[in-house]
């Protein structure tokens, strides 16, 4: 292979060594950089965690909520650092000072225009390979939110509107309407 067309695969070392306030994510040795999230972006995940944790800790699951900047450590190599919207890990062993390592059980990212490709396609993926069991996709721009289930090796795909209440698996009695945030 010419050498020229050779990518050069960066590292977790170079996320971790990023200035204060810089944001990256890396994604099987691609640096992303990440810009800070609009107002509105905020507002729905503020208000999506709230309801989401209440959700669990009402059902005592023994999960935790994290919102970005989070770190995921998603395959356990060198290679891939993400910091999704929204993560739940309910396996406290997968947690340290650092962040998640290993798959969260649910995993929110709220699209924006810059991230629509990485969100859908390269996300979903390595989501699903990991073994994240339930991954949203929240889409201000088309006023959707699409849920991804993988558990037991099957896809399944639920889409709702905004003003449709959005059902999970992770928490089946949690209802969210986007809208009404």
């Amino acid at each position: 292979m010419d050498a020229a067309l050779e990518m050069p695969m960066h590292t977790v070392d170079e996320i971790e060594a990023l200035p204060e306030g810089e944001r990256a994510e890396l994604i099987d040795g691609e640096i992303y950089m990440m810009s800070a999230p609009s107002r509105t972006h905020q507002r729905l995940l503020f208000q999506m965690a709230k309801q989401i944790e209440d959700c669990i800790q009402k059902n005592n699951k023994n999960c935790e909520v994290y919102i970005a900047p989070f770190a995921v450590y998603l395959d356990k190599d060198k290679y891939t650092y993400l910091e999704p919207d929204l993560a739940v890990i309910c396996d406290k062993d997968k947690l340290d000072e650092k962040g998640c390592h290993g798959a969260p059980d649910f995993v929110v990212e709220i699209v924006s225009p810059s991230t629509q490709f990485r969100d859908y396609v390269v996300k979903l993926n390595k989501y699903a390979s990991a073994g994240v069991r339930e991954y949203w996709i929240v889409d201000p721009e088309k006023q959707k939110t699409y849920v991804y289930g993988f558990e037991d090796g099957k896809l399944s795909l639920s889409d709702y509107e905004f003003d449709e209440p959005v059902v999970g698996e992770m928490c089946p009695e949690l209802r969210i309407v986007i809208a009404d945030i």
